[in-house]
């Protein structure tokens, strides 16, 4: 058998192989007695090549390692060719494959490591990604992270003899046969090698440890002399360039003197190919250039900078880096700072010409259209130019000159050009320039003051005159004056710049002995805008700017009434509200205005003179369209008052008569801003506010009721002004005064009654519809609006108009429809805030006795039109459902609401009413299912109150005849049994009437069955079983009618069947006889079967027949499967297969409704047999024995009496009993039957406990005897079976979700069942684990280490678990109380459970991830440590978010509640902060340890802090430290089981045991040993794990300490 598995695999590996390399490779395996016609046969299948690899891979994973060594040492020779192959697909798969390979043959691939390894490394610099990371994870999958440079080592020197080849001797031809591929595909095989070479060489050059470079110096240097190589440079591929320059970097950087060594090559192939701007090279090209200035320091003696390298950089900066300045100007600074004297010179015309050439990049088209590369060009600009004037710092002529050419010819000119661009405006470069300024200034009080104030001065002063230039000028340009503001506020405030610009670099530069930026000595100011976090320039420059551009600006305002210029000063002012600059803008005679006795104490402040002489006349001006700006001035002079109440006053003052579009937009801007609302609170709920509101309300009802049109101001900004008044809240309050709005309410209540009356509809739509959108409004924003009486008025206004005929109310439908919007926000608001109660003097009640009085006075002629709209419209939902939210009876929602206000008293006083709804009944041609409810449950009260029934009987009938409703059947039921009998004996009316009914419909026709199907669930059994006699007899005698036969054959089966699915007893005799009269038609009449037949050429009514024989078959399977015999199992199953393949070939007839029904019928039926014959029978008695299975007494079990039943090669030290036990029970986990599945589950969990007790002595012995490894033991065997086989079950059903999404499991489902079973048996393993003792823990953790089954669990868990663990039915609503989730919650796993089946696994899967983060947790974190990125962080914040808390919070309560005692030792806990402290004394020694739970304990690492200690040495108190944290990082138990072990470990310390010196502990961290194998030569002892980990590691005998051998 294993031979025939090594042959398959073989088979797919001779697929990659040459000839010769097959026939050596037959003749090899030929010693085996592999049979030689089935190698030959596969030697002569061409096969694909990418096929066949992935085949390998495939095969590499699932043979044994044994088998996958056989192909070693053929692989290499294999490899090197695939791993070039042209196909990128088969390149990946190769690397793939390889990594499946590596992976089983492990160390055995050393052998051939040095013929691998060059072309390994090139397969990791592929130009094609999947195959490059495929490559480099088949490295990591060989060698870790530490040993990866000591395996290239091995083999530097066939890796390097492998990249010379490529790089001096390999061509396009030599890699491929030209006879057999094209030429194209020849060349991209050739470059790509090139290009991989290239960078393979980089890689082996950087990973490589010094003194490897070293040896290979030689060697780099024969390379790197030859001509061909520097020719890479200059190829015409861009990938070569690109690695090829990569390459210099590499090798500036690690042998810097090969460089040197070749110089004149080096420099010219890089600094001249400086123009290179292909995207691919131009990144490393400038980083080989950087390298180049630093490594060769006579680099310009080799090229000429004048004439070879500057004139192609000025081109290139001029073009703007065409297209890759975000790439190239970074380099820009880093690259002059490296040009020497004899470069630059003269540095003024040097500096003047990069600095303009960088500039002139802005105006290429890339610059202009992208906003990154003008970014990138600005930085540049600004770096360099700072870094210029740091260079030049003096009083030289030379310096002066420069510094003079930077500020006028190339600083001042670039805002120029700002001022006039938008974009630029929008860029870093403002950020950038105040940037500078704030540096100068702080060296301008240094040594180097007298040049900087200098250039502070210089700027400033050219500043002002470019900013005049600008604004000095009747038809100013507005983007310039844009610009001027945008500039001069982040001069002023630096932190608003990033609103507009986000700062991206990808190069920082700090400059030498820069100073830090310090923090703004002025306090923060009320808005926010004005907050400044940098420091603001220091000096007075920006003001003295800011007020000679305010007096400028306003003479243009003042003189020429200049638009342009208002807006800039309103600007100005919104970034300066300084007092300085708002008296630069009076004049003399305007600072001694008159002013009333309430604005005297602000009579010395300018900005106020600035708001009463000039803002108030410009707002009041009444041909200005736009007063934006203006109200902005207005809080920007409202800054320079002090005090809130001094706002409060001067807007009193000013708003007495401003138009109400300035009040509107000042109530806007003042809600727009919080901190501004806070101080204009006073304002808005004074009383000059709200008196000009209520009246603004007041003149809008008038004219609205007048039905004149209104001034543009009030209809444009009145009803707006009240709805933002009535809309807005402040600290829960309205945001004008309670009373003002209780005044407006009131006038729209009045003012809404009044139009109510009134039937001009087309003047008062207008009127209505502001007030209702007001009204919505108001409902909807403000919390307990209704607590007012005139708000509650005004809604039941709303409501009566809604509840009105438009024939009476004149409204069209789209008011009637915003009259419905304000009335439903209304009623929601009185739901959520206040309740909905219906007792006296409620909003509720009054509309219920409104309504009441309009059904009760209304004209009848009108009564149905009214009655219909109240009903069919949404009102009865929300009057009645939305207040109790639950499921009532129509019957008593009509009770509560109408008859509970004494509407059957009413009733029976007016006998003519009743009357008239009678006939109003009979004249209506449909009727509503809900209004006839209503009307039957009337019908009812009306009994139960003693009315009459001599009328109302009559009602009866009528809707008896109405015998499509089925609601009125079972409302005229209810009515009979209220009936006494000697009432309906009066009326000539059967007291059975509803069987009447139905029987008067035989023979059924196709009209009556629906009637009867309707009619049939309210019948009485006896009633129902005379029903299915009717049916029966005409199905028996189906012959005897002459025509329409198959109508009523159709018929009498449907109403057989609803019968039946009504639970309707039925003797078994008689289906016996349905089912033999079908086998019959089958016999006699096929056709009506429609086997084979064209579907859409057959009526509706033969369709339906088949139809109701499927539903009849359906019914049989699922109730009454043992009626059914042999020939009639044949009938139903040869049928099923028939109707299948009709409907197989009438597929283009599914359009049809009737062939959909057909189609979805036989789908049923195949569905009812599958689950017929795969699923057992669910019996109760099956749940009531699992739950009685529960109860079992231990004792029971231990001593059972079952037949013994052992595993061959089964390991166990287990008592008989138990292991028959487990060997019996344990497979019914997997069982599909839930409730065997939960028994057998609570049965084990019973014995768990017992098991680790017969493990306890073997263990000991052998541990006492373990030379070798640490000792391993398996835990029950039974178990560990099961999780084995259910596995790769779960790989499968799991494997196309990855970790973190959420798998749906169909309850009951196989699925459900395997995933159940697994779940299962990790609860009982934890189980088992938490009996064990600390030593056997540690060694069944081993045996779960080497399985990976626990590896296997989590992953699978975080498939299982959903993304919200939260216990469904909880409110909606948050509350204070923490929410439930499956981890705070018990999962009860009863076997008699029916209900919530489709939340138990993922429950089940949170129970089972929390117990494995309790029972081992060292085992969990050391699996989440070497997880993916994705998968940690997935199981990081998962378990953070939802366990840790729960976790720590019950750790920390055990040791609060614990009764365990220590001798010399103390433990407490502290809930608070997580922590646990342990407190040692012995003698004179105190010693004291603070353990802090993390916040994603238990994945992060406990940490172990240092409390108090007295009489211990450092050194051996950090040994004690770091023995606690190793137990509590690695036992897998709790904080007191690890505190425990760490006590016994002192314990022996101080009784004189001395530490393993190895690990420097006396106990043993895994398996808690003690040092018992000793050195014969110096007597030290060991534990034996150490020693075998030593031995293993350093491949020596020798002893760690004397270095003698270990005997």
């Amino acid at each position: 058998m294993q031979g025939q598995k090594a042959l398959r695999f073989h088979q797919k590996y001779l697929n990659l192989c040459s000839e010769d390399e097959r026939r050596s490779y037959i003749n090899f395996y030929k010693t085996f007695n592999l049979t030689d016609s089935v190698i030959e046969w596969h030697i002569k299948t061409g096969g694909c090549v990418f096929q066949a690899v992935q085949e390998f891979g495939a095969m590499c994973q699932e043979r044994q390692p044994d088998v996958v060594k056989g192909v070693l040492p053929y692989w290499p020779r294999i490899y090197c060719r695939i791993s070039m192959d042209h196909d990128r697909r088969v390149r990946e798969a190769t690397q793939q494959a390889f990594e499946q390979l590596v992976l089983k043959v492990k160390r055995n691939l050393a052998p051939y490591l040095k013929s691998i390894m060059g072309h390994w490394l090139i397969s990791q610099c592929d130009t094609y990604s999947p195959a490059a990371s495929a490559a480099s994870a088949a490295f990591q999958a060989a060698f870790p992270l530490n040993k990866q440079p000591e395996a290239i080592s091995f083999c530097k020197d066939e890796v390097l003899n492998v990249l010379q080849d490529n790089l001096l001797k390999e061509t396009a031809d030599t890699l491929s046969d030209p006879h057999s591929v094209p030429e194209e595909e020849r060349e991209a095989k050739f470059i790509r090698l090139l290009t991989s070479s290239l960078l393979a060489l980089k890689r082996l050059l950087s990973i490589l440890p010094e003194q490897d470079r070293e040896l290979l110096k030689e060697r780099v240097t024969q390379l790197i002399t030859q001509g061909k190589f520097w020719k890479y440079s200059k190829h015409k591929t861009p990938q070569i360039r690109g690695a090829f320059f990569e390459l210099i970097v590499t090798m500036c950087a690690h042998t810097p003197q090969l460089i040197q060594a070749e110089a004149p090559r080096a420099c010219s192939a890089v600094l001249l190919s400086i123009d290179d701007t292909d995207p691919v090279v131009l990144p490393p090209l400038w980083e080989a250039v950087l390298h180049i200035l630093s490594c060769v320091d006579n680099c310009w003696t080799h090229v000429s900078a004048r004439k070879g390298v500057m004139p192609k950089l000025w081109v290139l900066l001029k073009e703007g880096g065409r297209g890759l300045a975000t790439s190239l100007h970074p380099n820009m600074l880093p690259f002059i700072s490296k040009l020497p004297a004899e470069v630059t010179q003269p540095n003024l015309e040097f500096s003047r010409t990069f600095l303009t050439s960088v500039i002139q990049g802005l105006s290429s088209d890339r610059a202009k259209s992208s906003p990154s590369e003008s970014a990138a060009i600005i930085f540049s600009t600004m770096e360099c130019l700072r870094f210029i004037i740091l260079q030049n710092v003096g009083d030289e002529q030379e310096q002066r000159n420069i510094q003079n050419m930077l500020i006028s010819e190339q600083l001042l000119p670039l805002i120029d050009r700002a001022l006039g661009n938008p974009s630029l405006q929008m860029g870093p470069l403002f950020p950038q320039v105040s940037d500078m300024l704030l540096s100068w200034e702080k060296r301008a009080v240094g040594k180097e003051a007298p040049t900087f104030q200098r250039l502070l001065s210089d700027f400033w002063v050219g500043l002002g005159r470019l900013c005049t230039t600008y604004v000095d000028c009747e038809e100013a340009e507005r983007t310039a004056l844009e610009g001027i503001a945008s500039l001069l506020q982040i001069m002023h405030n630096p932190n608003s710049a990033s609103k507009q610009t986000k700062k991206k670099k990808t190069v920082k530069i700090c400059f030498t002995d820069r100073e830090e930026r310090g923090q703004g000595e002025e306090p923060p100011m009320e808005s926010p805008a004005l907050e400044e976090q940098h420091c603001p320039l220091r000096n007075g420059h920006l003001l003295d700017l800011v007020c000679q551009l305010a007096e400028l600006n306003m003479l243009y305002v003042s003189k020429r009434e200049s638009e342009r210029h208002l807006r800039f000063l309103s600007q100005l002012l919104r970034v300066f509200p300084s007092p300085q600059v708002f008296q630069v803008l009076l004049r003399p005679e305007e600072m001694k205005p008159e002013m009333g006795p309430e604005l005297r104490p602000l009579a010395e402040n300018a900005a106020v003179h600035f708001l009463l002489q000039r803002v108030t006349i410009w707002l009041k001006q009444d041909d200005r369209k736009d007063t934006d700006f203006l109200v902005d001035m207005v809080f920007s002079s409202l800054q320079c008052c002090c005090s809130s109440d001094d706002k409060t006053l001067i807007l009193n003052h000013i708003s007495r008569d401003l138009n109400w579009s300035v009040t509107l937009q000042l109530i806007e801007k003042a809600c727009a801003d919080p901190v501004r609302l806070e101080v204009f609170i006073g304002w808005l709920r004074g009383p000059v506010l709200g008196e000009r509101l209520v009246g603004l309300a007041g003149e809008l009802c008038v004219m609205g009721l007048r039905g004149s049109p209104s001034s543009s101001s009030h209809h444009a900004h009145g009803w707006p002004l009240i709805s933002l008044a009535l809309s807005q809240q402040h600290n829960n309050d309205p945001l004008i005064g309670k009373a003002y709005v209780e005044q407006i309410i009131d006038k729209l209540h009045a003012t809404l009654s009044e139009a109510k009356g009134m039937s001009d509809a087309g003047n008062m739509e207008p009127l209505v519809t502001f007030i209702s959108d007001v009204a919505a409004t108001f409902f909807s924003s403000i919390k307990g609006c209704l607590l007012l009486a005139s708000a509650e008025e005004l809604l039941m206004t709303v409501f009566q108009l809604c509840a009105q005929d438009q024939t009476i109310t004149h409204l069209s439908d789209a008011l009637l429809m915003n009259l419905q919007h304000a009335y439903t926000a209304g009623i929601q608001s009185l739901i959520t805030n206040l309740g909905a109660g219906v007792t006296k003097g409620t909003l509720l009640h009054n509309i219920a006795l409104w309504v009441k009085s309009q059904l009760l006075t209304t004209p009848l002629t009108l009564l149905k039109i009214v009655y219909s709209h109240f009903f069919s419209s949404n009102f009865f939902v929300i009057l009645i459902w939305r207040p109790y939210e639950m499921c009532i009876k129509y019957d008593t929602i009509v009770s509560e609401i109408f008859y509970g206000l004494q509407w059957c008293e009413e009733m029976e006083l007016s006998p003519l009413v009743v009357s008239e709804y009678h006939k109003l009944l009979q004249s209506w041609s449909f009727f509503h299912l809900l209004e006839i409810e209503i009307l039957l449950s009337l019908l009812i009260n009306c009994v139960e109150c003693g009315v009459d029934v001599t009328v109302l009987m009559t009602w009866r009938n009528l809707f008896i005849q109405i015998h499509m409703i089925t609601m009125c059947l079972s409302s005229a039921q209810r009515f009979d049994e209220k009936c006494q009998p000697n009432q309906r004996g009066d009326c000539d009316v059967p007291a059975n009437s509803a069987a009447l009914v139905c029987v008067s419909f035989f023979p059924l026709s196709e009209h009556s069955v629906s009637t009867v199907q309707v009619l049939c669930p309210f019948l009485a059994s006896e009633e129902r079983e005379s029903l299915i006699a009717l049916c029966v007899a005409e199905l028996l005698n189906w012959q005897d009618r002459e025509q329409d036969c198959i109508d009523g054959v159709w018929g009498c089966l449907a109403v057989l069947l609803c019968c039946l699915q009504a639970d309707t007893a039925v003797e078994d005799e008689i289906l016996l006889a349905v089912i033999a009269t079908i086998a019959e038609w089958r016999t006699s009449r096929e056709e009506w079967f429609l086997f084979n037949s064209d579907l859409g050429k057959v009526s509706a009514t033969w369709l339906l027949l088949a139809v109701e024989i499927m539903r009849f078959l359906c019914w049989m399977v699922d109730h009454s499967p043992t009626v059914l015999g042999n020939t009639h199992w044949d009938l139903l199953l040869c049928s099923m297969l028939a109707w299948l393949e009709t409907a197989r070939e009438n597929s283009s007839m599914f359009w049809n409704p009737w062939v959909q029904l057909f189609v979805c019928a036989n789908c049923d039926l195949i569905v009812r047999l599958s689950e017929f014959f795969t699923s057992p029978p669910a019996e109760p008695s099956c749940l009531v024995l699992g739950e009685a299975l529960t109860y079992i007494p231990v004792e029971l079990l231990t001593q059972n009496k079952l037949p013994p039943r052992f595993v061959a090669d089964q390991r166990s030290s287990l008592p008989e009993p138990l292991q028959t036990l487990l060997n019996t029970l344990s497979p019914l986990l997997l069982f599909k039957a839930r409730p065997l599945q939960l028994a057998v589950y609570h049965i084990l969990h019973k014995v768990m406990p017992l098991l680790p007790e017969s493990d306890s002595e073997s263990a000991s012995a052998k541990s006492d005897d373990e030379d070798g490894e640490e000792p391993c033991l398996s835990p029950p065997a039974a178990l560990m079976s099961i999780l084995s086989a259910t596995e790769e079950l779960l790989d499968s059903i799991l494997g196309g979700v990855q970790v973190g999404e959420f798998a749906v499991v169909q309850p009951l489902s196989m699925e459900h069942c395997c995933i159940l079973g697994y779940l299962l048996a990790w609860k009982l393993l934890f189980t088992f684990f938490k009996a064990s003792s600390s030593h056997l823990r540690a060694q069944y953790s081993l045996h779960l280490k080497k399985t990976r089954s626990l590896h296997k669990l989590l992953l699978h868990l975080f498939r299982l678990m959903p993304e919200i663990p939260s216990v469904p039915g909880q409110p909606a609503e948050p509350s204070s109380k923490e929410p439930k989730t499956f981890f705070t919650e018990s999962l009860s796993l009863s076997p008699r459970k029916t209900e919530g089946l489709q939340f138990e696994v993922p429950h089940l899967a949170c129970s089972v991830y929390y117990g494995a983060l309790k029972d081992l947790p060292a085992m969990v974190r050391l699996w989440w440590n070497s997880q993916e990125k994705r998968v940690f962080s997935t199981v990081d914040k998962f378990t953070s978010k939802y366990v840790s808390g729960v976790l720590s919070v019950q750790e920390i309560a055990s040791v609060q509640s614990s009764t365990q005692t220590f001798e010399n030792m103390t433990v407490k806990a502290r809930s608070a902060t997580r922590e646990v402290i342990a407190t040692y004394s012995v003698d004179d020694i105190f010693i004291e340890l603070v353990i802090q739970l993390p916040q994603n304990y238990p994945l992060g690492s406990i940490l172990v802090e240092s409390g108090r200690r007295v009489g211990v040495a450092v050194q051996q108190w950090r040994n004690w430290m770091l023995q606690l944290n190793t137990y509590l990082t690695h036992q897998n138990g709790s904080i007191l089981e690890g505190l425990s072990l760490w006590k016994n470990n002192v314990d022996k310390r101080f009784e004189g045991v001395e530490d393993c010196m190895i690990c420097f502990s006396v106990i043993h961290g895994s398996n808690y040993s003690l040092p018992k194998k000793a050195c014969r030569t110096c007597k030290k002892k060991f534990h034996s794990a150490c020693l075998y980990k030593w031995f293993t590691s350093s491949n020596k005998s020798t002893c760690p300490l004397c270095r003698e051998t270990f005997f």
